[in-house]
C-alpha cells in the first residue's frame, strides 16, 4: 500500500535538503523512490505551507532501569500533581520530572520524538531496564550499558591484561546487556568511593587499582574503535558539579589521544573557579577545545529552571550535593560489584547565582561550539530538567531577543558574568534537524532513520510553520511511525510498540570462562542466567531487538 506526502519543505541535513519542497512517499513501513505513475496512491496527505522532518531521537534520557524508578517512587507528589487520564486509545499515566513510562513515551511522541536512548544501563540491572523501556510506547528505545567502574574491568587494567581480552569484555558485555553502545561514569570514582574516596581527578591514581581515570578512558575508547562499535565512548568526565572543573574536562578530551570520545551532560562540567563565589563560566574554553578537535562531540546538559530530580550513578558526586535535596530526600546505595546510583530532587531557581549561571553556560556552549553536528539537544532528563522542556530550548536557540529577555530576568550578577547577552547566533531549522535528527542518528551508526531518502524507516514529523518556535515543536501536526500515523495536532492516534536499537560486535568466546570465574566467586547471579537472549527481549520483554552493523575490528 502507497502513502504520498505531498508539498512539504523538507529539511533533511542527511541529504542536504534545506527548505526544499519535494513529495515522499512509502510503503511497508519504508520511504520509496518515486514509483511509477501507473502505481496507485492509497493515502495522501496534502503538506504545502508545512515544515517536514525525519522523526526526533534523544540520544541521552533516562527514561529506564533502578536509579529512574528509585526517582518515580521518591516523588509521589510528582506523580499525584501531573496525572494523565486514560483515553479510549492509551492508557493513564503521570509524573513530570520522572514521568511513567506510559506518560514519558506518549508526551515524547507528541514531540515528533520517534527514537530515545537509555545511556546509563547498568549490567546487572539491564534486564529491569530494558522491560521499563519496552513499557514505554511509540518510540524505538535503546541503551548504553556502564563499564568502567566495575571491579572486574579495573582488575583486569590493573594486572595488565592485554587489550583484545578487554575488547572481548567489552564485546561480550554489549551481547548480554543488549545494549548499543558503552558509558563510563567518573571513571574510576564510584569504585573508588567504595574506598572511602571522595574525590578523584583524571590522573589521580584509584586507591586500591592503582590506575588513574586516564587510562580507563583510552582503554575502553580503544576497544570500541577496535570492536567498531559505531557510537564512541558515552563519558561522563570526572567532578561533575565542582567549580574548576573544566581542567577535568580539558583532560578528559585529551586522554582520548585522539581516538572519537563522546562527552555528556558537559554544561556540569565548564565550571570555572573565579569571582568572588568562586563560580565562574569556563563554556569558552570548553567550547573552543570542542572547536579544535574533530574528535569531540558533546551533549548539552542545558537546566531548565524549575523542579527536577537528579539521576545518577555518580554516587562520589550525588552524595557530596545530598545537602541540596529539595525536597529534602535522598539516597545513594553500592550496587553490588558494578557500580553505584544517586538520587537527590533539585529545584533549578533563576535569581540563585549558581542556577542562573549554569542556564546560561548550557546556551553558551551550544552557541560557541560551531558544529552543529557534534553538539547535540538535551537536558540530560530528568537531571537538567524535563525532557518536555525541549521546545522550549529549541526557541531559547533560535530567538535571540527571547533569550535575552529571560538573560535579563535572571539573577543579575549572573547574567552579568555570562557571555551570553555578545552572542548574536541563531539556529536555524536546518540546523535543529541536524542535532535533533541526522546527527544522533550518525553518531549511533542508525543508518536507518534520521533522514527522509529511500530506504530509511518512515519516521516522520510534520510541523506547522509558526513565528514561535516553541509552539511549532511542542505539537506536530503529524507523526508518522513506521509509515503510520500515530499522532495528529498533538494527540496520539494510534499506540505502537518499538524495538531496541543493538550492535554485536564480535568477540572471542573463550572471555566466557575469566567471567564465569568471576561470577561463580562475586556475584549473586549465573552467568547463563545475566546474559538477555534476542527471544527473551522479544517474548519476555516484549521489545524485538534491531541490529545495527558495526565496522568490524580494527
Amino acid at each position: 500500500m502507497l502513502t504520498k506526502l505531498t508539498g512539504g519543505t523538507l529539511y533533511d541535513p542527511a541529504n542536504a535538503i534545506e527548505g526544499k519542497v519535494r513529495d515522499i512517499y512509502i510503503r511497508d513501513g519504508r520511504i520509496v523512490s518515486t514509483p511509477p505513475a501507473s502505481e496507485p496512491v492509497h493515502r495522501s496527505y496534502a503538506l504545502d505551507g508545512k515544515i517536514v522532518m525525519a522523526g526526533a531521537i534523544d540520544l541521552h534520557t533516562h527514561i529506564g532501569g533502578g536509579k529512574v524508578n528509585i526517582a518515580r517512587t521518591m516523588l509521589p507528589e510528582d506523580h499525584r500533581e501531573h496525572v494523565r487520564r486514560s483515553t479510549t486509545l492509551t492508557r493513564s499515566g503521570s509524573g513530570h520530572a520522572t514521568p511513567s513510562t506510559l506518560a514519558a513515551g506518549y508526551r515524547y511522541a507528541e514531540m515528533g520524538y520517534t527514537s530515545c536512548f537509555e545511556p546509563a544501563i547498568l549490567p546487572v540491572n539491564a534486564r529491569q531496564a530494558h522491560m521499563e523501556m519496552a513499557d514505554t510506547p511509540m518510540i524505538d528505545t535503546g541503551g548504553y550499558a556502564m563499564l568502567g567502574n566495575d571491579d572486574l574491568l579495573l582488575e583486569m587494567i590493573a594486572e595488565g591484561a592485554e587489550q583484545e581480552t578487554i575488547n572481548d569484555y567489552v564485546a561480550w558485555t554489549l551481547h548480554a546487556t543488549q545494549c548499543i553502545g558503552i558509558k563510563v561514569v567518573n571513571p574510576g570514582g564510584i569504585n573508588a568511593f567504595k574506598f572511602n574516596a571522595r574525590e578523584l581527578d583524571v590522573d589521580d591514581l584509584h586507591p586500591h587499582y592503582r590506575i588513574s581515570p586516564r587510562k580507563i578512558l583510552r582503554t575502553l575508547s580503544l576497544a570500541l574503535n577496535n570492536l567498531g562499535v559505531p557510537h564512541p565512548l558515552h563519558v561522563h568526565a570526572s567532578n561533575l558539579g565542582v567549580p574548576g572543573n573544566f581542567h577535568s574536562t580539558l583532560s578528559t578530551m585529551d586522554a582520548a589521544e585522539g581516538l572519537p570520545i563522546h562527552l555528556t551532560h558537559v554544561q556540569f562540567h565548564s565550571y570555572g573557579a573565579e569571582g568572588d563565589r568562586k563560580f565562574s563560566s569556563s563554556a569558552a574554553e570548553i567550547a573552543e577545545a570542542v572547536n579544535r578537535h574533530p574528535n569531540i562531540s558533546i551533549d548539552v546538559g542545558q537546566i531548565m529552571f524549575g523542579q527536577t530530580v537528579t539521576v545518577s550513578g555518580d554516587t562520589m558526586r550525588q552524595y557530596a550535593n545530598h545537602g541540596h535535596a529539595h525536597p529534602n530526600k535522598w539516597t545513594c546505595m553500592d550496587i553490588e560489584c558494578d557500580a553505584g546510583c544517586g538520587v537527590v530532587p533539585f529545584r533549578y531557581r533563576d535569581k540563585n547565582f549558581v542556577n542562573a549561571l549554569q542556564w546560561a553556560i548550557g546556551l553558551e556552549l551550544f552557541l560557541m561550539i560551531d558544529d552543529p553536528w557534534r553538539v547535540f539537544l538535551t537536558t540530560d532528563h530528568p537531571n537538567g530538567a524535563p525532557f518536555t522542556s525541549y521546545p522550549h530550548l529549541i526557541r531559547l536557540l533560535m530567538d535571540r531577543s527571547f533569550r535575552n529577555d529571560l538573560l535579563s530576568q535572571i539573577n543579575p550578577d549572573a547574567a552579568a558574568s555570562s557571555h551570553l547577552s555578545t552572542l548574536d547566533r541563531v539556529y536555524s531549522l536546518y540546523e535543529i534537524a541536524i542535532m535533533t535528527r541526522a546527527a544522533p542518528a550518525r553518531i549511533l551508526g542508525l543508518t536507518d532513520r534520521g533522514h527522509l531518502a529511500p530506504g530509511a524507516i518512515a519516521d516522520i514529523a510534520v510541523y506547522h510553520q509558526a513565528d514561535n518556535p516553541e509552539r511549532m515543536f511542542q505539537q506536530p501536526m503529524l507523526v508518522f511511525k513506521q509509515g503510520e500515523v500515530v499522532v495528529e495536532e498533538g494527540r496520539i492516534t494510534r499506540p505502537i510498540n518499538g524495538t531496541t536499537q543493538v550492535v554485536r560486535p564480535d568477540y572471542d568466546p573463550g572471555i566466557e570462562k575469566r567471567l564465569g570465574d568471576w561470577f561463580e566467586q562475586y556475584h549473586s547471579i549465573k552467568l547463563q542466567n545475566f546474559r538477555i537472549s534476542d527471544d527473551e527481549m522479544a517474548a519476555g520483554i516484549g521489545s524485538a531487538v534491531t541490529i545495527h552493523p558495526c565496522r568490524g575490528r580494527n
